[in-house]
């Protein structure tokens, strides 16, 4: 004791001002919280792109965005989707509840099936998109972009229902491209060829037939192309990792970092929260806000199924004609990517913003994602052009490019939906 005490007075005082430096030092060099997929992908590092997904360190790029995006569209891509927000709600009335907040008809969904979903507060503004897993009768899985619990709960009074979030306790990987099914054979995942689009199943892993483990397989993805979604144990993600990678090997595997996936999604004319629309949670100014019309999520709206969250102001909208807005696929012309440009009518009047773009490799155009005021898009479709600022010699250069409304997706591969999968 003594001499603990003698260490501890003779040690040197630290000032406050540069205590905290080394605090703020320390804060920048800390690293956010890895996925359980997390010494793999730091091993593969090259860029060190990392951004933050929810709390977690996800790459933007592993060791070339450009070759990454090319490996989703000729080979197989693995990309960890770990910290997508996840779910579970079971209980007796599951899907009455699910039926409740969600703007699908949840009783047309069977079990072991996906589908594509969102859902709205009271006033009809959409609070966030992402899909419904049926594991059982009584037994989903909902994944999304934000976190959602407290509003769940709030919904969940009445119903006989349990909802816990499982973001950390179950890891995810997307594996998507031509070789993704020929990957997924040969780790010995027997029957997946039967899976459809939409399907899921369970597959034995870590234990083989003793049933140890299991990895919950759906074909779905992020990409418009052939691929699936693995879901599986956080303690045997390494383990899955391991087991797609040495099968990959010959077939061209490479995992990837967000700025391929993106690349892709918008090649598939899919949209992502907080960057082609601002939920509502997180929408400061009013005008921001946005209706599941207003944002190509119509189609989802199922008025038979009985009250939803914010029936009557959807309803209310479409009679009363008060939709503002509309997302729409353009084609520009040139090739310079018109990320974040301003459109225009008839050069002149500004209609709206362009939310994503990209010269696309797949389909050889410049295309975009953009919210317009109506009525463009509705009635009027013609003269509208695009402002582009590109760099020229160090200095920028405003370029007119005219735009044309076009249907998404912008690219349509047969190997997506192939029954059975292509053996690439």
């Amino acid at each position: 004791m003594a001499q603990a005490i003698k260490k501890k007075s003779s040690a040197p005082t630290t000032s406050p001002i540069i205590s905290a430096r080394i605090a703020a030092q320390s804060h920048f060099r800390a690293l956010r919280r890895g996925t359980p997929f997390q010494p793999r992908i730091d091993a593969l590092a090259r860029t060190n792109d990392w951004y933050n997904w929810a709390g977690y360190r996800a790459p933007h790029s592993l060791w070339d965005e450009e070759l990454e995006y090319f490996a989703i569209r000729s080979q197989a891509a693995l990309f960890d989707i770990s910290p997508m927000t996840k779910y579970r709600i079971e209980g007796k009335d599951a899907e009455a509840f699910l039926n409740r907040v969600t703007l699908r008809d949840v009783t047309k969904l069977k079990s072991s099936r996906v589908h594509y979903t969102a859902w709205c507060d009271d006033e009809g503004f959409v609070l966030d998109d992402g899909t419904l897993f049926r594991l059982s009768p009584t037994r989903f899985r909902l994944c999304s972009q934000e976190r959602h619990l407290p509003w769940l709960l709030d919904g969940a009074i009445g119903f006989d229902v349990t909802v816990e979030e499982e973001t950390e306790a179950v890891a995810g990987l997307a594996l998507q491209g031509p070789t993704s099914f020929a990957v997924l054979r040969d780790a010995g995942f027997s029957g997946v060829e039967q899976l459809k689009v939409f399907d899921l199943a369970d597959f034995p892993h870590d234990g083989g037939a003793q049933g140890i483990g299991q990895v919950t397989i759906s074909r779905t993805g992020f990409t418009g192309d052939l691929g699936y979604e693995l879901f599986v144990p956080a303690e045997q993600a390494l383990s899955l990792w391991d087991r797609l990678m040495a099968a990959g090997e010959l077939r061209g595997i490479r995992a990837v970092g967000y700025t391929a996936l993106n690349r892709a999604r918008l090649e598939a004319g899919l949209i992502v929260a907080n960057a082609d629309f601002v939920t509502a949670e997180h929408a400061i100014r009013a005008d921001r806000l946005r209706m599941p019309d207003e944002i190509g999520l119509g189609f989802m709206i199922d008025l038979e199924k009985g009250h939803f969250n914010g029936r009557r102001a959807i309803l209310e909208a479409r009679v009363k004609n008060r939709l503002r807005h509309v997302l729409v696929g353009l084609e520009i012309e040139g090739n310079i990517p018109a990320e974040h440009a301003i459109v225009y009518h008839r050069k002149s009047q500004e209609v709206g913003l362009v939310s994503a773009a990209m010269w696309s490799p797949m389909a050889k155009r410049n295309i975009a994602i953009a919210s317009l005021a109506r009525p463009f898009d509705d009635t009027m479709v013609d003269d509208l052009w695009v402002e582009i600022y590109a760099m020229r010699e160090l200095q920028y250069q405003k370029l007119m490019k005219r735009a044309k409304v076009v249907p998404r997706p912008f690219i349509k591969l047969d190997r997506r939906t192939a029954n059975p999968p292509a053996d690439f």
